[in-house]
């Protein structure tokens, strides 16, 4: 029978039943807790009881559970998949101890990742992808997109030519895709994601053929099958490098998921986009786009490091912007006429030299020593490959000993690769050298990431990176 069908005095002589038991109960309690306290029979017992019963606190790590964190860092922590099972493990601490020992590592790492880190979080929640592989960078390149390795690899995420091509990575003289932000990012997890299923689900040999490449590291669970030995990554005889590299990962992920403990100071990165997208329909210099929407040169820059020539040539018709000044850019360029428009084309020898008609150079002499080749001349004087056979007439790479090699450089390019840099003085802060140069306290600490927020007379901060 249901509740609804019983009379109502029934119901009262429950409800009346349950008033006298709550009473009981508040004044046994009451009676427990001190002999002589008097029971005040008009006291409500709600009250009592909930002074004396402490609530569990189960309900609070829910709700923070489903509370998404205000620190990148915390998310990513929640999506750590590799840490199960891996006990003691010597090659793991190694490499931790050698995190704890060098924190400004880590530290400088982070503040040059704080303008990619959300994308890349993202991007692997939406795979379900161990939030451990947003760390790659940091071993890679230091989380610098500009960086370039002896293999010719570039970019975040350190992509050499032929593996970059295979993902879809253009290169040319204007634009490479291995330094795009989210080029490259989605073609590295495109990569992650095929060596995960071609080593059947196993992360640990994924991350090591990423490393090695996969023939390098299938090569060596066939030597161990056919030895009877074990094919898991722990005891696989592969290269150095590789035998560290993910026990480098592992160890980072502990220091990030505990930073205090190993004296580590990771500053909070917002867990929110730095960045979105802006669809642009011609040729932009990236300087004057910045200045059209109030956005530091060099941040512009360090977003959109794909454009060789600092402009959008030969590339994808679009640029990363501050989330925080994208609203702004679209307003400005929408508001804009075509004649205006044409303001923030690419500076003339960009296109003097698309022409035919270069600009003006200044010679330089490099003589071929023992050892050398043209990609290591070429990368030294930063200079590239074809331009050396081009100025040198070189139908293919042989060189000889004491050969002299010519070099051009772009007279404007030479006087603008100077950097600016400030003396500190008596009462400066990161802030006061900020607004005296019109620049924002980012910029500053991505370009003095070993200076910390005390200034000290005499020292040298850079202002402005060379150009």
């Amino acid at each position: 029978m249901s509740s609804s069908n019983r009379k109502p005095t029934h119901s009262d002589a429950l409800t009346r039943l349950a008033q006298a038991i709550a009473v009981a109960v508040s004044a046994a309690l009451a009676g427990c807790s001190s002999l002589h306290t008097p029971v005040d029979s008009n006291t409500e017992p709600t009250p009592n009881l909930s002074a004396r019963i402490k609530q569990k606190p189960i309900w609070l790590s829910e709700k923070s559970r489903h509370t998404p964190p205000q620190d990148v860092w915390e998310r990513m922590r929640q999506g750590f998949q590799l840490q199960d099972g891996l006990g003691v493990n010597p090659r793991i601490e190694q490499q931790r101890l050698w995190f704890a020992s060098n924190p400004e590592f880590l530290e400088t790492a982070s503040l040059r990742g704080s303008l990619y880190i959300h994308y890349i979080v993202e991007r692997l929640e939406e795979r379900n992808m161990p939030l451990e592989l947003a760390l790659l960078p940091v071993i890679e390149s230091a989380y610098n997109p500009m960086a370039y390795s002896r293999a010719d690899a570039v970019g975040l995420w350190q992509f050499i030519p032929s593996t970059g091509r295979y993902f879809n990575l253009r290169q040319d003289r204007f634009y490479d895709g291995r330094k795009d932000i989210t080029a490259s990012t989605i073609a590295a997890m495109n990569y992650l994601t095929r060596l995960h299923d071609m080593f059947n689900g196993d992360w640990l040999l994924a991350l090591a053929a990423y490393n090695a490449g996969e023939g390098t590291v299938s090569r060596a669970i066939e030597r161990n099958e056919k030895l009877g030995l074990p094919t898991d990554y722990w005891n696989l005889p592969l290269p150095q490098e590789t035998r560290d590299y993910v026990p480098k990962l592992l160890a980072l992920s502990q220091v990030v998921m505990a930073p205090e403990a190993y004296g580590v100071n990771l500053s909070p990165i917002a867990n929110e986009p730095y960045f979105a997208t802006i669809e642009v329909n011609q040729p932009m210099d990236l300087s004057r786009v910045a200045a059209l929407a109030e956005i530091d040169e060099d941040e512009m820059i360090q977003l959109n490091p794909a454009f060789k020539q600092k402009a959008t040539m030969d590339g994808p018709q679009h640029l990363l912007v501050p989330s925080s000044k994208a609203q702004l850019l679209t307003a400005s360029l929408s508001r804009m006429k075509p004649e205006e428009l044409i303001s923030l084309r690419p500076k003339k020898p960009v296109f003097e030299s698309l022409a035919g008609n270069p600009p003006a150079r200044l010679t330089r002499r490099y003589k071929v020593r023992t050892g050398d080749n043209l990609t290591s001349i070429a990368k030294a004087n930063r200079v590239d490959v074809k331009d050396l056979q081009h100025w040198n007439k070189l139908s293919g790479h042989h060189l000889k000993v004491g050969q002299t090699l010519v070099m051009q450089d772009n007279i404007k390019a030479v006087a603008s690769k100077k950097a600016t840099t400030y003396k500190v003085q008596k009462g400066d802060s990161l802030y006061i050298v900020a607004k005296r140069f019109n620049v924002e306290m980012q910029h500053l600490k991505r370009l003095n990431p070993r200076t910390g927020q005390a200034l000290k007379p005499g020292q040298i901060l850079t202002v402005s990176a060379p150009r």
